[in-house]
């Protein structure tokens, strides 16, 4: 079995603090995905950025205390790239890459975007060179009898059962049509080609969320969003026996405003 988990850790150096390195040495996966994590690698405790145990690969952003993405793994890659070929984005700590055995799997943290500014904008040239790029992945990588799975916060509620408060926000970043039928086009078998791997596994479910605001008792409440995915080409995702949200018990317990997102493959 490959067990991957993702998440969004809001500051790495912060989230150690909170609850972090307790959960590594407890967690079972064998890939780790992580985005926002906001630190260079030196700003890291050793036993953070570097655990007994783990091969890792920090991508952090140019800009300081920015983005930010690292990749843990069990087994040492056979190979590591960082970015996706684009002159604008392969500095901005978004994207990284590992090659394991039968499978490349990345960490990708898309910008969030907010609407009529130019986080929006720079929020959507990314989504179109990132199609493209996942189109070619995908094609590489069959080409090599390989799998490729994208974890990571997407920052795009697909459908309305991926937000609590859908009707609230058909206007805001991260569900607005346009960035809705973009990952339609990533999860279109005619066009990016590939599939939403928690969604298939509970296709009639509400959420379930991986994401609070930290205001008011959105936790509490259960007020979330469904954008953190484990975004597979179809071979790996038909092997897919577990997909879950490792929600905390309680929001004290929290050490991100995000939850891990796991997912269990059959090898």
């Amino acid at each position: 079995m490959l067990t991957v988990t993702s998440v969004n850790v809001n500051g790495l150096r912060a989230a150690a603090k909170k609850g972090f390195v307790g959960w590594l040495a407890q967690t079972d996966a064998d890939v780790l995905c992580l985005q926002e994590v906001r630190a260079e690698p030196e700003q890291l405790p050793e036993h953070v950025r570097d655990p007994e145990g783990w091969h890792v690969v920090h991508a952090p952003a140019a800009a300081k205390g920015r983005a930010g993405v690292s990749l843990y793994s069990r087994r040492e890659p056979d190979r590591v790239q960082v970015g996706f070929g684009s002159a604008e984005f392969d500095g901005s700590g978004r994207y990284v890459e590992a090659d394991l055995p039968g499978v490349t799997v990345a960490s990708l943290y898309l910008p969030s975007g907010e609407v009529g500014t130019e986080r929006q904008d720079e929020k959507e040239r990314f989504m179109g060179e990132f199609l493209a790029y996942l189109k070619g992945l995908r094609e590489r990588a069959a080409a090599e009898g390989r799998e490729v799975l994208v974890c990571g916060d997407w920052n795009i509620a697909h459908q309305r059962a991926d937000l609590k408060n859908w009707r609230g926000n058909t206007k805001s970043s991260g569900f607005l049509p346009e960035e809705r039928e973009w990952l339609s086009r990533v999860f279109d078998p005619a066009d990016g080609g590939y599939v939403d791997v928690v969604r298939a596994l509970h296709p009639d479910t509400e959420g379930p969320y991986s994401w609070w605001s930290y205001r008011g008792r959105a936790f509490d409440n259960d007020t979330g969003w469904r954008i953190d995915l484990h975004v597979a080409t179809p071979g790996l995702a038909g092997r897919a026996v577990k997909g879950f949200v490792e929600r905390a018990a309680t929001h004290a317990e929290r050490w991100s405003d995000h939850a891990p997102v796991t997912a269990v493959y059959d090898r």
